[in-house]
Order: C-alpha cells, then structure tokens, then sequence
C-alpha cells in the first residue's frame, strides 16, 4: 500500500475520532455540564455545522494553494480545535470549539479524495478513496471505543487530548509522505460552481444528506439506546462501540471494492435499502440485546459502505470543480449528521423512549433513496440521449 494513502487515512482516523466521539461519550459530557442528553447532542450537530462552514470556506482561501500545503494548514486547525476542546469549562465554551473542529474536516476529506485518486493505480480509484477514509472506520472500531473507555474511567477530557496529540503525528506524516502535487487549474470562485448547475450533483448531494442523516437520527443516540433500551451496562459500551466501528470498518472496504465492480449509483441504492430495514429493524426489536447489536452492525456497516461512492461519484459529477465537488459531499455528510441528532433527539424529548429515533431515521433514509433513484434514471437518460 503506498505511504501517501497511509498518510491520508492517519488524518481521517483523527477527524473520524474527533467526529463520532462524542457519540459515546454523550452522557459523560451532559452529566459533568449539567445539561440534558438532547442539549449535548448539540455538541455532535456544532461539529458537524463546522464541517459545513468549513468545507466552502478552505475552497475559497485556498484553492489555489498546493494540495499538500492545504492537508497541512488543515491538520493544524484540526489540532488547536480539539486541544481546545479538551480544556473547555461550559457549555457554550465546548459548543464553539466542537465547532471549531469540524472546520477542517470537510475541506481535509474533499482534498485527500482528490490526492486519493490522483495516485491511485487505474482502475481502482474507488478502493483508493476507501482506504482513505477506512481511517475514519478504524477510529470507530479502536479510537472511539478508546476515548469512551477514559471517559468512563477517568474523564470525557482525555479523548480530545488523545486526538490533539494525535494530530501532531498526522502533521508528520503528511509532510513527509505526501508527494508534492501541483495545485489545481485556477478556477474564478463562480465557476467553481458551475457544476451544480445540472441536476446530477444536486441529487447526489440530496442522497448524501438524507441517506447518512437518517442512521444519525438514531446512531447520534446509540448509547442511551443500548443502555436504556437493551439493558446493557455503561461498562459494555467499549466493546459495543467496537462492533459499530468493525462495521464502518467492513462496510467502507466492501463499498469501495462493489463501486468498482458493479457500479456506484447502485452500490448506493443497495446499501440504503439495508439502512432502511436495519433501522425498522432496531426500532421493532430494540429491547432484545443481541438483535440490537447485529442490527447496530449492520446499519453501521451501510453507513461507511456508501461513503466511497457517494465521494467519487461527485468528483465524477465536478470535473474542473474537483475541490468543491469534494467539499460538497461533505457538506451533504456532515448536514445529514446535523439534521439526524436534531431529529433524532425529537421523539426523545417528547418522551417516546430510545427505540424512536430509529423509526425517525428510516423515514430520513427512505428520501435518500428516492433522490439517488431519481439520479438514476436522470443518467440514464443523459447516456440514451448523447448516444
């Protein structure tokens, strides 16, 4: 495996802690604060507005800039957001350094599937993109579990410790490891989006959003669902966060490898039928332990199996926009996470129990899966017609 896509998903694994974190340190947090469980699923929808912020912001400043200058400026932001973060006293302090954290994320992601595809052997662009983002899968198999284990023990802290140092690493590696690609063709901040003036790149987007926003309706509560739902204890979080990051892990692989296979609208289509049944599934079946868990795993492993795809299928979509494009999906990503923790902590503050917010995303998931349709047969036509 070349140096270079190791050193992308070392900076995906950090950001993937930094994301999904919080997840499983959701009661930790809210206990210490002294706020509500849907007040710091506040702290998951900030990271995620960042990301949205973010993704655009760094296209404007810096898209003219070498691709590996621009892994490092944002490494370093990375860095300072979640040292920050870790030394935060209040609510409305964590909130905006959660934020400050996500502002690299998208941009990060958008410029390392460019650097992702550019050295990748012909063929396998797709696998390419997803042994970049397995870093954020392995964060959820080891990392997250990790970060819930010292919150548990000692404090919520230690995890954006872990990650501030973590960054240091990635710093390192991205400098040395990164090839010095040029900087992309120099493209007037309009006709940067000049690509969505077609449909294709709004759906794409739309089934982003609302397919990954429909599992965040009810993976953004995961812990409170498994404990007061299931039955399990606060103490057999770590494995189950490690099962959930297993399935990210197995799914992002599987999905990068069908996108070259079979195609990568219908991976996508495939792999949202599933969210849909696996969260009908955990809403019927949320009380019976081990029904929980495989279901978990399985939503979970939807979740990652989209994501190369959903990124090189805009690229795809964007050319001579790449870096927008790039960024676009993360904005769709990080909008779907935002949207799925508000949702999803609806039905609980109505007092409808745990299991709800799963139900809540499979009717989420269900318009993904229209609009990624829709695109469908759009592509269809535009392929029938150029003929």
């Amino acid at each position: 495996m070349k140096k270079s896509l190791l050193a992308l998903a070392s900076g995906t694994l950090g950001l993937g802690i930094a994301e999904f974190v919080m997840m499983g340190i959701l009661p930790d947090v809210a206990h210490d604060l002294d706020i509500s469980i849907p007040q710091a699923g506040h702290f998951i929808s900030a990271y995620a507005v960042g990301v949205c912020v973010g993704a655009p912001l760094m296209v404007v400043v810096a898209r003219t800039r070498p691709l590996k200058q621009i892994l490092l400026g944002l490494t370093a932001i990375y860095l300072f957001g979640n040292l920050c973060a870790s030394m935060s006293s209040g609510y409305l302090t964590l909130l905006l350094m959660r934020f400050v954290s996500g502002l690299p994320h998208g941009a990060f992601f958008g410029v390392a599937s460019i650097v992702a595809e550019k050295v990748a052997d012909k063929g396998k662009e797709s696998q390419a993109v997803a042994f970049m983002i397995a870093g954020m899968t392995i964060a959820n198999l080891f990392g997250v579990p990790l970060g819930t284990m010292l919150s548990n023990v000692i404090s919520w802290r230690l995890p954006f410790i872990f990650n501030a140092l973590w960054g240091v690493g990635v710093f390192g590696l991205i400098w040395k490891w990164i090839p010095s690609l040029p900087s992309l063709s120099d493209t007037s901040l309009k006709d940067q989006f000049r690509f969505l003036s077609n449909p294709g790149p709004w759906l794409i987007i739309l089934t982003t959003m609302f397919g990954n926003g429909g599992v965040f309706c009810w993976f953004s509560y995961v812990t409170p669902q498994m404990i007061h739902e299931a039955g399990f204890i606060p103490a057999q979080m770590t494995l189950i966060m490690m099962l959930a990051g297993l399935g990210m892990t197995i799914g992002n692989l599987v999905g990068g490898k069908c996108g070259d296979l079979y195609g990568l609208a219908p991976v996508i289509q495939f792999t949202q039928i599933c969210m849909i049944l696996a969260l009908v599934g955990t809403f019927f079946f949320a009380g019976v332990p081990w029904l929980a868990v495989v279901l978990m795993f399985v939503a979970t492993s939807a979740l990652f199996a989209v994501s190369p795809p959903q990124q090189l299928l805009l690229l795809q979509n964007s050319r001579g926009c790449e870096m927008m494009g790039a960024a676009c999906v993360q904005i769709a990503f990080n909008l779907g996470n935002a949207l799925g923790a508000y949702v999803g902590g609806l039905p609980i503050e109505m007092g409808l129990g745990y299991r709800y917010p799963a139900l809540a995303g499979a009717f989420v998931v269900l318009v993904g899966l229209i609009c990624v349709s829709v695109y469908v047969r759009h592509d269809r036509k535009v392929v029938v017609q150029a003929r």
